[in-house]
């Protein structure tokens, strides 16, 4: 497809300290911005020149517009912002970006507002405030914990709901936590310490520890969920990608009334000893199409951490790809193989068709014949 008309364009920032903020240090920002608009991109004062096709030098129009806006409300993306803010745009042509980040969840213990990042975001706290239950599916890194958690302390906060219960497979223990020394508490504190972390990051110590105490924030492990029923609390299922088929239909099956429930796990990161089948793939292809539940995934580009995790996972998923089609190749030559055994094996009827070659056995076609 032939590129379109090269155009040039300005877009006037409402705060010369917005632009200083946009362009980053070295102005790196913008250089990556560069990259992810597909346009050139320069800066005078308060002014931001843009060139390039004109279909990209329209959309990257839109962004800058959107962005000064948010900057009136107070809302300022960092570096790592624009390339999330950027495919939120390309993959919603009617997206505002204030849609995404002006809506606070609560202020986290340092006084910094915790909200989405990215789109993906945005709809997976739609779905959170929206259904019973929730998968939050993706890799390391997307928010899909942290953010659940954070709509479970707005809710306590705000008495909607009773309690908080906050759950983990032990998978490394399994279920016989009675044989590690200590009592429970230092038994199954190395599996749950991140959502410990993720509360102390939402609330001061001393509030969260009293809300332990209290009964009003329970961490416990997978296996300790049998034979309850939770009613009038929100409940977090973490890495749930290490549950067996067994535990997520018990897991799935504690919801009571007044509760919310939310599931979040990496289905590539399973490390459940021998074959065992993950609880979470199980469910998400199990229960997909039923009503009240919602099931939200997430990819490589809604990764809020480092810049690098974002490369890292597109590396690793590279790499379970190549392996993945080296073992359908392999599966493809041992049915040959074996196809081919079973034709030797058994009697021909009509000896001169044998097949005469290692070519043949595998299915080769016949040499043409010559004239």
């Amino acid at each position: 497809m032939a590129a379109g008309p090269s155009v040039t364009a300005e877009v006037e920032l409402s705060d010369p300290r917005s632009l200083t903020h946009l362009a980053g240090p070295g102005h790196n920002n913008l250089k990556a911005l560069e990259k992810h608009l597909g346009v050139e991109l320069g800066s005078r004062g308060n002014i931001v020149h843009l060139g390039g096709d004109a279909d990209d030098v329209a959309f990257a129009l839109r962004f800058f517009e959107q962005l000064d806006e948010l900057s009136k409300e107070g809302v300022r993306l960092d570096g790592h912002d624009h390339a999330r803010a950027v495919h939120a745009l390309r993959e919603d042509h009617e997206l505002h970006l204030r849609e995404i980040y002006s809506e606070v969840i609560l202020n986290n213990a340092r006084g910094r507002p915790i909200k989405a990042r990215g789109l993906a975001q945005k709809m997976y706290l739609r779905a959170l405030k929206s259904h019973d239950l929730t998968f939050g599916i993706g890799p390391a890194g997307t928010g899909k914990t942290y953010l659940a958690m954070a709509m479970a302390v707005q809710a306590l906060l705000a008495k909607k709901v009773r309690r908080i219960i906050l759950t983990r497979p032990a998978v490394e223990a399994g279920e016989r936590l009675g044989f590690l020394p200590g009592d429970l508490e230092e038994k199954v504190n190395p599996y749950l310490r991140p959502l410990y972390d993720a509360l102390d990051d939402m609330m001061s110590h001393d509030k969260v520890d009293g809300l332990i105490k209290r009964g009003q924030i329970e961490v416990a492990p997978l296996a300790f969920m049998r034979g309850r029923t939770l009613n009038d609390c929100f409940v977090i299922l973490d890495e749930a990608q290490n549950s067996t088929s067994e535990q997520m239909r018990m897991f799935l099956t504690r919801l009571g009334y007044e509760s919310r429930c939310v599931v979040t796990g990496d289905v590539t990161q399973v490390d459940l000893p021998g074959n065992a089948t993950s609880g979470l793939a199980e469910a998400t292809q199990l229960l997909a199409d039923i009503e009240g539940i919602a099931i939200c995934r997430f990819t490589e580009v809604d990764v809020v951490r480092h810049p690098l995790v974002q490369r890292i996972v597109v590396a690793y998923e590279k790499r379970d790809a190549e392996r993945k089609a080296a073992q359908e190749r392999g599966f493809r030559l041992k049915r040959a193989g074996r196809d081919a055994t079973e034709r030797m094996a058994t009697p021909n009827p009509n000896p001169e068709d044998e097949p005469q070659t290692v070519e043949d056995l595998l299915g080769g076609g016949d040499e043409p014949e010559e004239s």
